[in-house]
């Protein structure tokens, strides 16, 4: 096999094209219709725009983008739950919904852990910016 003929087939950008195809209509698919993303997403992006202003360093930076994204992750992870036991399962049942329940609880971790985050990263800078 010649050497053109492997970098193409490692390098197969049609299946990338693909894939992001895909994925954005998973994206989009979740702005349109989960309030909840839309609010993580513009809470994150606020808190972007304030690291920004109060331009952190490089590693505060990275740990709040870090978060911003464990957050957003958890509620996809979240939504993917629900949308898979909701197709399987069309009436109430108790494991279902300890289920669904641990998957929120995921959500609200990770809500906990960004607030601990914004707190020791945003709260010196904010109490200075009072005075």
């Amino acid at each position: 096999m010649s050497n053109k003929k492997i970098f193409r087939e490692v390098f197969n950008f049609s299946d990338l094209k693909e894939s992001l195809k895909f994925a954005t209509r998973g994206i989009v698919y979740l702005f349109i219709f989960h309030r909840n993303l839309r609010i993580i997403f513009l809470l994150g992006f606020i808190a972007l725009l304030l690291g920004f202003y109060f331009r952190l360093k490089g590693v505060e930076l990275m740990v709040l983008c870090l978060t911003i994204t464990l957050v957003f992750l958890a509620e996809v992870v979240n939504t993917t739950v629900e949308l898979i036991l909701d197709t399987f399962c069309d009436r109430y049942h108790p494991k279902i919904k300890i289920i669904k329940d641990i998957a929120a609880a995921v959500v609200l971790i990770t809500v906990f852990n960004a607030l601990a985050v914004g707190y020791i990263i945003f709260i010196r800078r904010i109490i200075y910016l009072m005075k």
